[in-house]
């Protein structure tokens, strides 16, 4: 094996605080069965001669640290505390401190020697290839203070697996088992500090921020996991600062300088993330109080409780500072311990002499006078000073610079160091120093518990032990800053928890501060990202319609997830869509409802006036009581068809009303076709044309089968194409509940029928115009099929470009048109003349009317055809008429043929023969 000396370099053999053995290296130190090793940076800095070459020599420090100091003090007051119990049970602990003067190359000498062979009397470290029975000085160390030193001392302690328990590196790196395998501390990683600062950042509603650290590992390491965390969090890092890692550092003030000059610049930056030691933080803050910066800081562990720093003269003008501290535990017997100090020998703990030295060079200062004449004293300087007079003592200064969650955390490492002894030593002699190996106490640190203010606490898999954080808030009470618990930060469950009403209303007296790099858009807007390298740079511009914002700072508009909502432009909200449809108390739906009653009263009223003249010729010439029940009956159904045009639409309401309407019409206008034909067949005097009508005059079987036609087209269309309910959504605000035809051809193939049924009655109808005149329904229905076909050709374009819930007003109307027109042509005549004309509504009357049109007509042609159908029998005559003129007929020199008989020349048949023989074709009508 080979073996290492730990050298000594001397400086000088006449100064107290130079090294000539590597004893002299040791700041305190204490003998035990069981030896514990502490890393602190009890000093800020180490001096750097400015001789050339620059000799391997390890130099004097300055910048006593009151809180570092106070962390050595803690480490023994826990060791002395363990060894006046029964923990151990008669294994004392030993402990040797050393100071790393936040300097890796102290921190790895020292670390050097705590790896060297115990009862070596050269401190000499032996290389082996396996060191799983190597017994070196010290079994497990405390320390250090900062991650970047922790992480070079962890290394070389891992040669051996001397478990390093740190209360105060938080790196999150440090985590990593594979590089830092006998790494373990009692404090939560960064992780968890910058997911905390994230997560106060977004619920105080700032988005654009400073950040400042220092440039070494562990500014560089907490600035990556916070840049990670802001940016998951949409939270933008305006500039950031780098300041040396050392205070010797030629650039350090140019660097402070360039800072604060960026600070004031940035205007819209009112909140500044620091990731600093102490003796930074205080260089910049005075610096920054110079020119007058006024901002929120927000602190990290390291000086977030750093009572030095909070009694800087006018601190407050630097505006609010709030960071985030270990949690505090039970420190009582410590402030004891304080308070008892000046009691303790100082041969062994050179810290503490150093204390006491300093404590007299600045007693007659006040109290942040006195605190900066201590951190500002050299140990060169110190040896300048007349040792002779007497010692001042300053019991309550110390007290007051207590950081609670360091002391805490410290006692707590050596408090988990002793547990895992306690395990180890059960069934072994541990006053001899070889009775366990380091590596063996390692195995049992990964499985203590710890019992702490009644919970219990331990390592988890990654050495970290997951304690909560306390949120620190800098309050100015009585004219003085105090540092204030304000809430409490649940790492695990990543949450703040406040202790009472006061200091929730601290915490959201933060958010009146704005740190925004624009202004929040408000809901019903939405950010639009600029030119800026940042997401936190945007415009502000309105949500187009159908969409919404509803929280601030959106990046997207919401679009309303279905037809049914609606929302204007810079809405914050999707509203339901008005549902639209010819409903019943819409004024017109009451008119045309108001419509299609009065036309059912008036069939009814037609019904009972034919009913009760049911023997008079009008009635029996308008085709009989069945007839016209039928006709009556179709007109009822229509106007109730009109009836499922109005209210909400449903599927029994599409598929009725169209089928109802059709077949209903369909039915009326076969019967008047019927009518059409036997008016005509009546008073036709055209041989050809009356041989045609007789062939087509088949009442039953005529109406059958144009109103089966009917049926079967509506059939197939209900089958195939079957109307339904539609939302229509063309109105951006609205939806229109309306039916959909389901086929525009089969609609147009059932209005289509109608229309040639009534186009063909029409010619009939219009072929019979001239008949007498109480006995003219032909000419009322060519009138009535002109209404009808005047109101559904105007209906064709009117409904193909109206849209919206009056649509169905439009087909009600045309409906209503064209059967009023029918119904009131057909049947308002005669009921005139039944009510009004009684007179010619008698038989003698209308024989009259009829043999005098039949006398004009006879008088007019030269043959003329008239073909009667009666109930019982069919009479034919025809009538060979000679007669050229009136005079012709008076004289007798007219010849009548009777059919079947041949013309008798000569012979004359009288005048009143003939009228008689018209008399009785009249009668059989």
């Amino acid at each position: 094996f080979v073996i290492f000396l730990i050298p000594c370099f001397v400086v000088s053999t006449d100064i107290a605080f130079s090294c000539q053995n590597a004893d002299d290296f040791v700041g305190a130190s204490s003998p035990g069965d069981i030896v514990i090793g502490g890393l602190f940076a009890v000093h800020s800095e180490m001096l750097h001669p400015e001789e050339d070459p620059i000799k391997p020599v390890i130099q004097n420090c300055a910048g006593f640290e009151i809180q570092v100091f106070l962390q050595t003090l803690a480490m023994i007051h826990a060791i002395e505390t363990i060894n006046n119990s029964t923990l151990l049970s008669g294994v004392t602990l030993g402990y040797e401190i050393y100071d790393t003067c936040a300097e890796v190359t102290k921190a790895m000498a020292s670390a050097l020697r705590f790896l060297s062979k115990f009862n070596s009397s050269e401190d000499a470290v032996e290389f082996k290839c396996n060191y799983a029975d190597y017994i070196p000085r010290v079994k497990a160390v405390t320390g250090a203070s900062y991650s970047e030193v922790s992480m070079a001392v962890s290394r070389l302690l891992a040669l051996q697996l001397i478990p390093q328990v740190s209360p105060a590196s938080s790196a999150e790196i440090l985590s990593d088992k594979i590089r830092f395998p006998s790494f373990f501390r009692t404090i939560p990683s960064d992780f968890h500090q910058t997911r905390a600062m994230t997560r106060l950042i977004c619920e105080s509603g700032w988005n654009w921020i400073g950040v400042i650290a220092t440039d070494d590992d562990n500014g560089r390491f907490a600035l990556e996991s916070f840049g990670v965390q802001a940016m998951a969090n949409n939270v933008c890092i305006a500039f950031k600062e780098m300041l040396p890692a050392y205070l010797s550092d030629s650039t350090f003030h140019t660097k402070v300088d360039q800072a604060i000059e960026k600070i004031v610049k940035e205007t819209r930056v009112n909140v500044i993330v620091v990731f600093m030691r102490q003796f930074h933080v205080l260089k910049l803050f005075k610096k920054a109080i110079e020119r007058n910066v006024n901002k929120i800081w927000i602190a990290s562990d390291n000086w977030s409780a750093a009572v030095k720093i909070s009694t800087i003269p006018n601190i407050r003008q630097l505006g609010t500072v709030v960071g985030f501290g270990f949690k505090n535990g039970d420190i009582s017997s410590f402030q004891e311990f304080l308070r008892n100090l000046h009691e303790k020998p100082t041969e062994n703990n050179k810290f503490l002499r150093e204390y006491i030295m300093l404590s007299s060079v600045c007693a007659h200062l006040k109290y942040h006078d006195f605190q900066t004449c201590i951190a500002n004293q050299s140990q060169d300087n110190l040896l300048e000073n007349d040792w002779s007079k007497p010692q001042i003592w300053r019991d309550d200064f110390l007290n007051a610079n207590v950081e609670p969650g360091f002391i805490h955390s410290t006692m707590l490492a050596v408090y988990a160091i002793a547990h895992a002894i306690k395990r180890l030593c059960k069934d072994r002699d541990c006053k001899d120093p070889s009775a366990f190996t380091p590596w063996e106490l390692l195995e049992e640190l990964k499985r203590v518990v710890i019992i702490d203010d009644d919970k219990e606490v331990k390592f988890d898999s990654n050495g970290d032990m997951s304690t909560s954080y306390d949120v620190l808030l800098w309050k100015e009470i009585d004219g003085h800053m105090e540092i204030t618990t304000m809430a409490e930060y649940n790492a695990e469950k990543g949450g703040f928890i406040f202790e009472d009403e006061e200091k929730k209303q601290d915490f959201l007296a933060l958010k009146k501060v704005q740190s925004t790099c624009s202004q929040p858009c408000r809901p019903g807007q939405v950010k639009k990202v600029t030119e800026s390298p940042h997401t936190c740079c945007y415009e502000c511009i309105y949500c187009p319609e159908n969409h919404y914002s509803n929280q601030t700072d959106m990046d997207y508009c919401y679009r309303c997830n279905n037809k049914t909502y609606w929302a204007p432009i810079n809405s914050s909200t999707c509203y339901r869509k008005t549902i639209y449809f010819l409903a019943w108390t819409d004024w017109f739906a009451i008119f045309l409802l108001l419509l299609s009653a009065f036309g059912v009263v008036l069939v009814l009223s037609i019904c009972v006036i034919f009913t009760k003249n049911l023997d008079t010729p009008v009635v029996k010439a308008s085709g009989g009581l069945t007839v016209c029940y039928i006709i009556l009956f179709s007109h009822f159904l229509i106007f109730l068809s009109t009836v499922f045009f109005i209210d909400v639409p449903t599927e029994f309401k599409c598929k009725t009303r169209q089928a109802l309407f059709g077949i209903s019409f369909t039915l009326c206008i076969s019967c008047i076709l019927i009518k059409s034909l036997k008016i005509l067949l009546a008073f036709s005097f055209d041989p050809k044309l009356q041989n045609f009508l007789k062939c087509m005059y088949k009442p039953i079987p005529t109406v059958v089968t144009c109103t089966g036609i009917q049926v079967i087209i509506c059939t197939f269309w209900l089958i195939f194409r079957t109307p339904f309910v539609n939302q229509n959504f063309s109105i951006p605000r609205a939806i229109i509940l309306e039916c959909n035809e389901g086929s525009i051809v089969a609609f147009g193939i059932m209005l289509g029928y109608i229309a040639a049924l009534a186009f063909i009655c029409f010619i009939f109808a219009f072929k019979g115009r001239k008949l007498p005149e109480n006995y003219n329904e032909a000419k009322f229905i060519t009138f009535g099929m002109l209404i009808y076909f005047i109101a559904w050709i105007v209906f064709i374009p009117v409904y193909a470009t109206t849209f919206g819930k009056y649509l169905p007003a439009v087909e009600i109307i045309v409906v209503l048109i064209s059967n009023y027109g029918i119904l009131c042509c057909t049947f308002l005549p005669k009921c005139y003349i039944i009510i009004y004309k009684q007179e010619t509504n008698t038989k003698s009357a209308f024989l009259k009317m009829v043999y005098t049109y039949s006398s004009k007509s006879a008088g007019s042609v030269a043959v003329s055809q008239v073909s009667l159908d009666s109930k019982s029998s069919s009479f034919r005559a025809t009538i060979t008429d000679s007669c050229k003129t009136e005079n012709d007929s008076v004289n007798g020199n007219c010849h009548y043929q009777v059919p079947g008989q041949p013309l008798i020349k000569g012979k004359v048949l009288p005048k009143n023969a003939a009228r008689t023989m018209v008399r009785k074709r009249v009668s059989s009508i």
